[in-house]
């Protein structure tokens, strides 16, 4: 069993934690027993964290030590300031919210189901694109209708 494929480290992928850049982890303390695993993210991140605040080592040694760029660092650091341990973890890229449903949309999709009970949601997502110029996919309107009802008093 390649290290790659043991259990921890399909564990720390499905997590979202497992370091894409493990072999670019340089630091001595990864380099020796099983303590320190360069495949996982979250430690390899806190190391490089606390090498600098720590043990005063400059920014960009180590985050080169550490398999990360300067800028990588810096974002690394102003997330766990946020968000402690927490913000090590790799969140999911993309929108956070239905950026495209904005409430000018969310009003035309309630006016054109008011005026006509039957209104499909593929018939909705073509009316958007006619109105607005702007796709959505109809799961997003699905859900923001669905959000909107459990709005209401």
């Amino acid at each position: 069993m390649t290290k790659h494929n043991n259990p921890k480290s399909e564990m720390l992928r499905k997590q979202g934690c497992l370091n894409q850049r493990a072999e670019k982890v340089k630091s001595k303390l990864f380099q020796k027993g099983d303590f320190f695993d360069p495949q996982d993210l979250i430690q390899v991140k806190y190391e490089m964290l606390r090498q600098v605040l720590i043990e005063k080592q400059p920014i960009l040694q180590a985050a080169r030590q550490f398999g990360f760029s300067r800028p990588s660092f810096y974002q690394t650091l102003a997330n766990f300031k946020q968000n402690g341990l927490l913000g090590l973890i790799r969140t999911k890229p993309g929108p956070r919210n239905a950026h495209k449903l904005s409430d000018p949309v969310i009003k035309f999709l309630e006016k054109q189901r008011a005026q006509d009970g039957s209104i499909t949601l593929n018939m909705l997502a073509k009316q958007i694109k006619e109105t607005f110029g702007i796709v959505v996919h109809i799961r997003s309107i699905q859900r923001a209708l669905a959000q909107k009802k459990k709005k209401l008093p």
